[in-house]
């Protein structure tokens, strides 16, 4: 990897989002407009809010992330653009990584947004910092933007990429605590949800909702988390293709 060209491919991404206001919105006012969302439907019951927003704070903005990511790496690669840049002295390392860089810019924003809006604006009530909130919530975004890249080294078209998201996010959801506590499932989906880092995500989302100071579970969920977040992407880079047939 090369540090000059991770940030001129990072700076390249920015340049062609800045021209996708579609992508822009999705990004930035989808999380944003889903809690609100959220906040009405639990209108009468604060304290229900209170419990879901939290963990569903982390959970919208890895949906948006996955999608505009994989989707945005897939249309670069149909459009011959990856096999114009891989030609050049340019690894596929450097490729990963300023992708990351570069949604991982956007990311913050949005977390910084959606995290914002639910404390101040929604009346999100937190015991625990609302800073360490932010951080799960921008490991959680750049977990949707690794798992993005990895996928869409394995579709064919834009439609494939969105196709991946039954296959990858769906069954997080439902594993990872957020209808039913884990240690209530059934054994084997419990042990499934112990290697599923969306659990985790939750799992860090509750330890700053009911904790005042950082606890050494939340330590553990926030590794775990930016820990499967490194490996997808290295993964995303073992695996990404110049082109698709």
């Amino acid at each position: 990897m090369n540090g000059a060209r991770t940030l001129a491919t990072a700076a390249r991404v920015l340049r062609q989002l800045r021209h996708d206001p579609r992508s822009i919105a999705l990004m930035l006012l989808v999380p944003v407009l889903m809690l609100t969302l959220l906040r009405y439907v639990f209108d009468g019951s604060p304290q229900t809010f209170d419990t879901t927003g939290a963990s569903l704070l982390g959970i919208f903005p890895l949906i948006t992330m996955f999608l505009i990511t994989s989707i945005a790496t897939l249309r670069e690669r149909t459009s011959g653009t990856l096999e114009r840049l891989l030609a050049m002295p340019l690894g596929k390392g450097d490729l990963i990584a300023g992708y990351a860089l570069a949604f991982g810019a956007v990311a913050v924003v949005q977390s910084l947004l959606a995290t914002g809006l639910a404390l101040w604006a929604l009346g999100l009530d937190v015991i625990g910092s609302p800073w360490l909130l932010l951080l799960v919530a921008l490991l959680d975004a750049l977990l949707g933007t690794a798992l993005g890249l990895f996928v869409s080294a394995f579709a064919a078209s834009e439609f494939q990429a969105v196709q991946f998201m039954p296959a990858v996010v769906f069954p997080q959801l439902l594993l990872c605590g957020l209808f039913a506590p884990r240690d209530t499932m059934q054994p084997v989906l419990e042990g499934l949800s112990d290697v599923l880092p969306m659990s985790y995500a939750v799992d860090g989302m509750t330890q700053v909702l009911t904790h005042t100071d950082m606890t050494t579970a939340f330590v553990r969920d926030v590794l775990v988390v930016a820990g499967c977040a490194l490996l997808v992407l290295a993964l995303g880079a073992a695996t990404l293709r110049r082109r698709t047939p």
